[in-house]
């Protein structure tokens, strides 16, 4: 039975009256199992037994929850159930894969608490509890260690025995010793341990008592008397110790869990000493995890810093203040930005301390939130200390690299007049701009977040005396004001803003600042690197000034279409075909390919226009034409009207039948499409239309144009005479975008058993789904008046899906009628 015809079976279920549903079900049984045994991951017969083999329980799991379902048979507790849920995978109302059964939130858990543990099936070679040996790792384990599992073999508590407190490891033994009633499996856990010497269950007291309890007349008050009252006798707590001990710890400690338990735990079997699990699978360092919890000990967290700062201070822990400025401080092996974050923002870090006593004040000037009010206030009286002397300003860049106090220490430094070391009179180690600009780093990047928080005297000041390099950072990323920004234009000139213009991402503010200029070395810049609109790039390909008037092109914008990529770059060139500028002309032709005849057109024109006809001549020479345009324009040029006559070809080949020509003519209509649209066209939609109803649309070009957004409602619903089971991604955007409905599926898309799959697959993407409906109303009307009550009519309907090459409402008329036929 295939994927299409269970939809259907569904469908014709849910669309009849309840008393047809009934026999339908009935009638249909096996087909009815199949899709249940599809949508849950299960074999027919378990389903079946489950079930009790009750055609109306079928239907009704066809509506439930496929995970509520599951979970009730997991209640079962049944040994073959679980083992056929632990490797299902179920499907959801749709059809699609939803994922593993076993992955099921609480399963498994559910699962084994169900389970009458002493049934031997469990432990067969191919039972539930090998495979769960040979595949669980971390989150599947914790399940199977917090449940009875544990306690009732020993083979279990032998190797994961150790990961538990000694309490739970005595109760697990008392529900082992309830469970068989006798102390036969303390006596096979301690044959186990003397066959297999290297295996640890790290309880070095535990044989000893099994031993006790294995001699004594009362075994369990021999282990009762060794279970501390109250302690780990919260299942949660428990369950939060193995998800921190498998690296994967709750976010918080759990209410009631005490520190003291929990540093017990630590000191018998360190968090991260080792892998949780014999599979080798490696799970995360619990101690950092650990100290996310609030009031996570300090001695905690100093032992986690100590073993890995890194994760630690990644994790978020509440870090004492002396780990980064005390003589513990490992600067290098941490993550300072969210430290600081963190601290200062959460008030346990004094800003003036940080600022005074955390090193080096490179690392500390490239974490500190600036966003914290306090943060900025404070950081910004420390600044006022360089004042406005460029001397100070460029000591300070000089030292920032090799000091390693504090940014106090640092700008106390710089402005020292007592200290033998050199002060800077001008700039230390100059760089010229760099094409394109990168972010600032190392002491640039220190330099930078200082100078930014000046106060703009002191920017003013300081600015004649930066370097090139130091420039163009300060107006990338500076945000200096206007008038900070014409104080740096005053003192180093046109090439500061066309340093400036040499960045992948500048804000609406500065491209446009930039833009206004319209100076040629700028316009470069931008049009190389800023990522300007393709209405910008015209403009100055065309030689339009953004103040007005006109100019001839600058040779600096034609060298960047020299030098760039013709492939990578293709639509830059294509916003030079109307320029009309000579030079733009003669790279773009030596440049490029065109694909359209009209486009070679509207470039002939537009420098025709713009530089007459010797401009043109010079274009012909390149010999880089189709010969039959050349000499038609040679022809042309010779004429009065040359110029009309070459409009007049141009509006001839923008003609919506030259165009439709263009596309037609080939035996690869996508490549067509994109090199018209590529060259600045677009589709010429209603000559489309006419070609679809007189039949000279290729099917190849149709399927090609409805991937466009903006392909007519016509021609999408052309086609639908050829939709694809499988579905297509412009089916679905045509559903999200209103442009198709489902109506339109149900009545046009063919074959039906593509239009089925089509409704059920994208039931959620059209804006008319009500509560994830896969069937418009009017499938209802169509069943009703054809097929009715009539079980015979609605069996010959589903036999006749799989091969009916009509639509879905022929199908349903066809199988009426063939019923009637044969009555």
């Amino acid at each position: 039975m295939s994927d299409t015809s269970r939809s259907a079976l569904c469908l014709a279920l849910s669309l009849t009256d309840p008393d047809t549903a009934s026999a339908l079900a009935e009638r249909l049984q096996p087909q009815l199992l199949a899709v249940l045994a599809d949508r849950f991951g299960l074999p027919e017969e378990m389903v079946e037994e489950l079930l009790g083999a009750d055609a109306a329980q079928m239907r009704a799991a066809l509506t439930i929850d496929p995970e509520e379902w599951l979970i009730g048979a997991a209640e079962m507790g049944d040994p073959v159930v679980g083992l056929a849920l632990w490797r299902a995978v179920y499907r959801d109302d749709s059809g699609h894969t939803r994922g593993a059964v076993k992955e099921i939130p609480g399963l498994l858990a559910t699962l084994l608490q169900a389970a009458d543990l002493a049934d031997p099936r469990w432990y067969d070679d191919d039972g539930l509890f090998s495979a769960l040996y040979d595949e669980a790792t971390g989150p599947f384990l914790l399940p199977v260690l917090i449940s009875g599992f544990l306690g009732l073999d020993v083979g279990a508590l032998a190797v994961f025995g150790r990961h538990f407190p000694p309490p739970v490891v005595v109760d697990a033994c008392l529900s082992l010793l309830a469970e068989w009633g006798s102390t036969g499996p303390f006596t096979r856990y301690l044959r186990l341990l003397e066959q297999v010497p290297a295996l640890d269950p790290g309880h070095p007291w535990l044989p000893g008592l099994l031993r006790q309890a294995v001699d004594a007349p009362d075994p369990e008050s021999v282990l009762r008397e060794h279970r501390p009252p109250g302690e780990w006798s919260d299942p949660d707590h428990v369950h939060a110790l193995l998800a921190l001990r498998y690296g994967d710890a709750p976010s918080a400690k759990p209410d009631g869990l005490d520190w003291e338990l929990i540093r017990r735990e630590h000191q018998r079997l360190p968090f991260g000493t080792e892998t949780a699990h014999t599979s080798g699978y490696q799970f995360g360092n619990p101690l950092p995890q650990l100290t996310k919890w609030e009031g996570c000990p300090a001695d905690l967290v100093r032992e986690s810093f100590h073993n890995d700062p890194a994760g630690t201070s990644f994790e978020g822990a509440e870090l004492p203040f002396e780990v980064i400025a005390g003589p513990e401080a490992r600067m290098d092996e941490i993550f300072l930005r969210p430290v600081l974050k963190r601290g200062i923002g959460e008030g346990r870090y004094s800003v003036d301390r940080v600022l005074t006593e955390v090193g080096p004040a490179l690392e500390v000037l490239d974490s500190l939130p600036y966003d914290h009010e306090p943060t900025r206030k404070a950081f910004a009286g420390l600044l006022s200390r360089l004042g406005s002397d460029p001397v100070n300003w460029m000591t300070l860049y000089a030292r920032t690299g090799r000091a390693r106090g504090s940014i106090a220490d640092l700008i106390a430094d710089a402005v020292s007049t007592d200290s033998r070391k050199k002060r800077r009179t001008s700039w230390p180690w100059r760089e010229e701009a760099k094409f394109p600009v990168g972010r600032a780093e190392n002491s640039r990047a220190a330099f930078l977040a200082m100078f930014r928080r000046a106060p703009e005297e002191v920017q003013k000041a300081v600015i004649p005396h930066l370097d090139a390099r130091a420039v163009q950072h300060f107006l990338v990323y500076g945000e200096p004001s206007q008038e900070v920004r014409d104080a740096v234009v005053a003192a180093h000139g046109l090439p500061a803003q066309v340093a400036m213009a040499a960045a992948y991402r500048l804000s609406d503010e500065q491209r446009d600042y930039l833009l206004d200029l319209d100076e040629p070395a700028v316009d470069a810049q931008l049009f190389r690197y800023a990522g300007i609109e393709g209405s910008e790039r015209e403009r100055m390909l065309a030689g339009r000034l953004r103040g007005g008037g006109i100019r001839p092109v600058p040779e600096e914008l034609i060298e960047v279409l020299k030098d760039v990529t013709v492939n990578d770059y293709r639509d830059w060139f294509i916003a030079g075909v109307d320029s009309g500028d000579l030079g733009v002309a003669r790279t773009v032709v030596g440049r490029l390919r065109f694909y359209v005849p009209a486009t070679r057109a509207r470039l002939l024109v537009a420098v025709w226009e713009r530089g007459g006809p010797d401009a043109v001549r010079e274009i012909l020479a390149m010999d880089r034409l189709p010969v039959r345009l050349r000499r038609w324009t040679e022809r042309a040029l010779d004429a009065p009207d040359g110029l009309e006559r070459l409009r007049a070809r141009l509006g001839e080949e923008e003609s919506p039948a030259k165009l439709t020509e263009f596309l037609t003519a080939t035996t690869d209509p996508g490549a067509r499409l994109r090199q018209l649209l590529a060259e600045g066209h677009q589709p010429p939609w209603p000559a489309l239309v006419t070609a679809h109803h007189t039949g000279a649309l290729p099917s190849r070009l149709l399927d090609e144009l409805v991937t466009r957004p903006d392909c007519p409602r016509e021609l999408l619903l052309a086609a639908l005479a050829t939709t694809p089971e499988s579905g297509a991604d412009w089916i679905r955007d045509a559903l999200r975008s209103g442009l198709l409905t489902s109506e339109d599926l149900l009545t046009h898309a063919v074959p039906a058993r593509a239009a089925l799959a089509c409704l059920r697959r994208y039931a959620d993407d059209r804006p008319d789904a009500v509560d994830r409906q896969p069937m418009p109303d009017r499938a209802t009307v169509l069943t009703r008046e054809h097929l009715g009550t009539d079980v015979e009519a609605w069996s010959v309907c589903l036999q006749l899906l799989p091969t009916f090459a009509g639509t879905l409402p022929e199908l349903v008329a066809t199988a009426g009628a063939m019923t009637r036929l044969h009555t």
